[in-house]
Formats: structure tokens, sequence, C-alpha cells
């Protein structure tokens, strides 16, 4: 998936307290290790929580749509995002950055944070639990198959909790490790799910949903993606599936739920991406994922 073709915002200097929560990184062109880049993302993922938690006290209207007129960008999308940039332009200025809402820095570390500023802005237009901050970082291109995640953070705004992984240092739930996942047979399984902007893309999800349904315990749809996928690594929801997924909806969640041990894939032998998303244990997501693949759950509009 390419990079967005829009310049990059002014970045303003950075004020002392956000140059504070970007504390335990260096500035310098050596790594660090995937522990430090964990501190930076909780820093920076709880930096801008706080910022959309706040705004969330005052009234809060579209600024502008994407896709579709019920995709739909509010003023704390962009302000949480160059919130972020800010802050990662102080801690790690070499570094690339792929944001949601069109920050787009090459960087020249070799390493790219993955942004999504406020994750399931439409519960945030509505005050509706849950939505989120997530951000990641990874080595090589910043795309589903291509990337190498180090280290993530997915901050749950409502709910004033984050989730947070290393690269093979496992996953945490604020300050507590992650035990590994369960799987459950798919009859008792407990299943979230999302849908697109498209009314075409909306008609097929729901065909496939009439496949899906009838095999598992129930269905969620909570809006966000990346606290769906720390939800598995949680054991909250024992699978996740979704198409249409962007880098910046996956990329931290993916991170969180490997990390608790939980799979992470497409359909067939693709990685998880645009196409389809599976996430769990990895028997149950073979499960899920025939019945998927029966459906034809990645094709079409």
């Amino acid at each position: 998936m390419s990079r967005p073709e829009r310049e990059d915002p002014d970045v303003a200097e950075p004020t002392d307290a956000e140059a504070t929560g970007a504390t335990g990184a260096t500035g310098s062109a050596d790594l660090p290790s995937s522990q430090e880049l964990r501190e930076l993302a909780v820093a920076l993922a709880t930096a801008a929580g706080a910022l959309v938690r706040e705004a969330r006290t005052r009234t809060v209207e579209v600024a502008a749509t994407k896709s579709t007129d019920v995709d739909v960008v509010t003023r704390t999308d962009t302000d949480s995002e160059a919130l972020l940039h800010r802050m990662i332009a102080q801690a790690r200025p070499q570094d690339g950055i792929l944001g949601e809402e069109g920050t787009s820095v090459a960087g020249t570390s070799g390493l790219t944070w993955v942004l999504d500023p406020v994750d399931g802005t439409v519960n945030f237009l509505y005050d509706v639990a849950p939505f989120a901050v997530s951000v990641a970082v990874c080595a090589g291109p910043p795309e589903p198959g291509a990337w190498t995640l180090l280290a993530g953070a997915v901050h749950d705004v409502p709910g004033d909790r984050t989730w947070s992984a290393a690269r093979d240092g496992g996953a945490y739930l604020d300050e507590q490790r992650i035990p590994p996942v369960a799987a459950r047979p798919l009859g008792q399984s407990l299943v979230g799910t999302g849908f697109g902007y498209d009314a075409g893309r909306r008609a097929a999800q729901a065909e496939v949903l009439t496949r899906v349904l009838p095999e598992v315990r129930d269905i969620r749809r909570l809006g966000s993606a990346a606290i769906d996928l720390c939800l598995v690594a949680s054991g909250r929801l024992d699978l996740y599936y979704e198409r249409g997924l962007n880098p910046w909806d996956m990329a931290a969640g993916e991170l969180v739920a490997t990390e608790s041990g939980a799979v992470v894939r497409g359909l067939g032998e693709r990685p998880a991406d645009a196409r389809m998303t599976v996430a769990g244990p990895a028997e149950s997501v073979d499960a899920l994922a025939r019945i998927l693949e029966q459906a034809r759950a990645d094709e079409g509009a």
C-alpha cells in the first residue's frame, strides 16, 4: 500500500510537556531496543489519548469526509496526529511517519511510525466507546506483510487503559504481562468484526456474516479495529476478522495480538492485509478462515 501523496504538515516546536512525554527514546540514528520503542509508543499513545479525552468534553463536529459521507474526520483526528508528529520529531527525528490523516515522512533511520490518531472516529463523534489512539513502529516498508513490527501501543481513551507490545518481548495491558491466549471451539467463540464505509462493501460483508454467525457463539461490532485486536490478545474476544483494514488500523494491534500468542493472518497463504485480517488462537483462526474462504470473504467489492 503506497503512502498518501500529501505534503508534510508544519511541525511546531514541541511543548515541554510533549518533550517530557517522549522520554526513554534516543534521538540518535542508533536503533533502540524494542522495549525502549515500546516505552516511547506508550508515551505517545497516552499523550495523544489525553488530548482526545479532553476534546470529547466539548462539542465535536465533522471537519471533513474521506471515502464516503459517513467516513468522517474531526478536528481532533488532525490535532492528535499533529501532536504525535511533533513528539516523534523531538524524540526520533530520523524516523519516518505514516499517519492516517496524511502525515508522510520518509525518514532516514529505517524505522517508520504508523499512526491512527483516533481509531473509531464515528464512535468518538457519538461519544460511544470504544475509541483509541494506535501507535506502532516498524522496520522496512510500512505495509502489512512487508513490515517488521517492532513495538506498538493502543490507548483505549474512554477506558483509560493501554495495551502495548515489543517484538519478542511480550504483550502488556498497562504494566501487566498478558498471558497466552487459549483456543475455544468455534461454536463457543465470541467473534469481533467490522464493516466498511462503502455501501457495496457493506452488502457483501453482510452476506459473509450470514455464513459466519450460525457457526459461532455470537458476533460483536465494536467500531475500533485496534481495540478488537487487543481484546483478542486479552481473551475478551475469541476471534476477530475484517476486510479493508489500512496499515494504521492494524499495526499496533497486530503486534499486541501476536505477542500474546495469537495468530494474525489473511486467507490462504496471504498475510493479514486490506483483503482480510483474521486474528485469534491458531486452531480457531484456521476454523474461521475455512468459513471465510468458502464465503469468498476477501473477494468482490
